[in-house]
């Protein structure tokens, strides 16, 4: 089946955005058509430029260059140093790309790293980050953030809040949303027709039976016993600690996680470079590398685009998968 090609954001261009997509295009070519949306200037020096006027030119001109669908910038970005100037133009790069997959244009959405602070100084910017912007663009009033890798799959219920706050966070409501809108995302897009759900407890020990906390007994199991009388298999909560050696994520397809570094810190230790994220819930799909801006080694030649090609290569196969309307098989 013929798509569309997928839209990538050029993200902050003082960060590796920049390189690694240049690297993506030398590494996945015409195999996986993409355009980048932002200002050529900020390519590496010697990058192949193909200008298109709309995606649809993207898929012949990739076969010898990186196709680009430009937006002016202020002026040259100078790597390691981000300029709240560029933040008008870091944003827009956002929503002509939801624009672009909503119209059908794009087959999928996948995002380079954004600087939050920048955008927040240069235009008073005011989401926590990609992912909140994007649901407020779409017009959802709720989105999941998946991280996926060939190594494990993990979803946090809470996301970017102090930890101290994730308890109050932590409704029956949210929780039965999340599970709920990661099933429907694993059937939909990855292919498994019954995804199996494994849920992390919040305290040590998973509580050991209200001894360190009651928000097992109170909260995560309550809505684990619901979901499964409806016929999800959603298994827990259990001791995070246990969780994600080798035989234990053999048991299941998402690791549910109740707050942000419980979610994270497994998939970066175990598959660092192959990360993406993908957010969950939206009426299109979206992907983007699993790091930040790295302004350390922006324009050093040193940025690995390894991410950034699994997060290309993923939003092809689930935009393939989403397609044909059927189960593919596990992505």
């Amino acid at each position: 089946m013929s798509l569309p090609p997928i839209a990538l954001t050029c993200g902050d261009p003082a960060g590796i955005g920049p390189e690694i997509a240049a690297a993506a295009w030398k590494a996945l070519g015409p195999a996986c058509p993409f355009f980048l949306i932002g200002d050529p200037r900020h390519l590496p020096a010697g990058t192949p430029v193909a200008r298109i006027d709309a995606p649809a030119q993207a898929a012949r001109a990739c076969a010898t260059a990186l196709p680009v669908l430009p937006l002016a910038f202020p002026g040259d970005s100078r790597p390691g140093a981000p300029d709240p100037a560029d933040a008008a133009g870091v944003i827009a790069a956002i929503e002509r790309g939801v624009e672009l997959v909503q119209q059908g244009a794009a087959a999928a959405l996948c995002t380079n790293p954004i600087h939050k602070k920048a955008l927040k100084d240069g235009a008073g910017f005011a989401f926590p980050g990609h992912t909140e912007f994007l649901a407020h663009l779409a017009g959802v009033p709720r989105v999941v953030m998946m991280l996926a890798s060939p190594a494990l799959r993990v979803v946090p219920v809470t996301i970017h809040i102090a930890l101290k706050d994730v308890p109050a966070a932590l409704t029956p409501e949210l929780l039965e949303e999340t599970l709920r809108i990661t099933h429907a995302a694993l059937r939909r897009d990855f292919g498994l027709p019954a995804p199996r759900l494994r849920l992390a407890g919040l305290n040590p020990h998973a509580g050991e039976g209200g001894a360190m906390g009651r928000e097992e007994i109170e909260v995560i199991a309550p809505v684990a016993a619901r979901l499964r009388a409806e016929g999800m298999d959603v298994q827990g909560p259990v001791s995070a600690d246990t969780m994600f050696h080798p035989a234990a994520r053999a048991g299941y397809d998402a690791a549910i996680c109740m707050y942000h570094d419980q979610a994270l810190i497994p998939i970066k230790t175990l598959d660092f470079d192959r990360g993406v994220n993908v957010t969950l819930g939206l009426p299109f799909i979206r992907t983007s590398p699993d790091h930040g801006t790295a302004f350390d080694i922006a324009g050093t030649g040193r940025a690995n685009p390894s991410s950034l090609i699994e997060a290309l290569s993923l939003a092809q196969r689930l935009a393939q998968a989403r397609a044909k309307g059927a189960p593919h098989g596990p992505a």
